[in-house]
């Protein structure tokens, strides 16, 4: 589990790892963060798959076709893919704390920076990677814009399992209000490379409780194998140490 991954990724002890608690006490509201803006165009999205670890949307970024920019980054970083993460019950699953809260599920978009050679190549970089994070809430008015994704799921129960998924543009699922934390970690996969700005947004987006147990209704083993529930693929928090977390609001 995620307390041996240092053994064979020894940055995961490293001193910025993610995911973290977010306190309101150690937060630093910062007057000089922008608005961030993303422009994603739908026709980038490519595929929709089942690693055995998440369910991944995959966009194509060979050029600057769909990008996020502002906020506490220095320039445009590109679409990569998107994923999520999930507990095994709608009281918790989300990897990010915030004031002792966990959620039901978090939301990543991963982008990386074209300044650099290719997505590989900014993954070994500090200003590599931008990660926007957006809660998933349990509610009773649920966003009807991530039905479009939970209506694949059935085509991709299995671990390897992959569907076209053309014509989306993720920017639907993003809450009214774009206030966010921002601090500097890692992957919360291994090898769990140090190299993201985080942007958190303060906003969860709500879902129903039947949308959750969709995601929980994937199989972390392939189609041959027996069916094991793909549920909490979410690391627990790391120590903040000596980090700042800013906040835009």
């Amino acid at each position: 589990g995620p307390d041996q991954w240092h053994k064979n990724y020894p940055i995961a002890k490293g001193r910025h790892q993610s995911p973290i608690e977010i306190n309101n006490k150690d937060v630093h509201y910062d007057r000089s963060l922008l608005p961030w803006f993303a422009s994603y165009d739908p026709g980038a999205a490519k595929t929709i798959l089942n690693n055995g670890k998440t369910c991944r949307v995959v966009f194509d970024d060979s050029f600057d076709r769909s990008v996020l920019r502002g906020g506490p980054l220095p320039g445009v970083y590109r679409l990569r893919q998107l994923h999520f993460h999930w507990g095994s019950s709608d009281d918790h699953g989300s990897e990010h704390v915030v004031n002792g809260v966990r959620y039901a599920g978090e939301l990543h978009l991963l982008h990386w920076n074209p300044k650099y050679s290719n997505y590989l190549d900014a993954v070994r970089r500090t200003d590599g990677i931008a990660v926007l994070a957006i809660f998933l809430q349990v509610g009773k008015t649920p966003k009807p814009e991530m039905k479009r994704i939970l209506e694949e799921i059935n085509a991709i129960k299995t671990k390897g399992k992959e569907a076209p998924f053309p014509n989306f543009d993720p920017s639907i699922l993003f809450p009214k209000s774009h206030d966010y934390w921002t601090y500097h970690g890692s992957f919360t996969t291994p090898p769990c490379e140090e190299c993201i700005t985080w942007i958190i947004l303060r906003e969860p987006i709500v879902v129903s409780s039947d949308q959750m147990a969709k995601l929980r209704s994937l199989s972390k083993n392939a189609e041959n194998e027996p069916d094991l529930p793909l549920v909490d693929n979410w690391r627990p928090t790391q120590p903040r140490y000596f980090r700042m977390v800013s906040a835009s609001f």
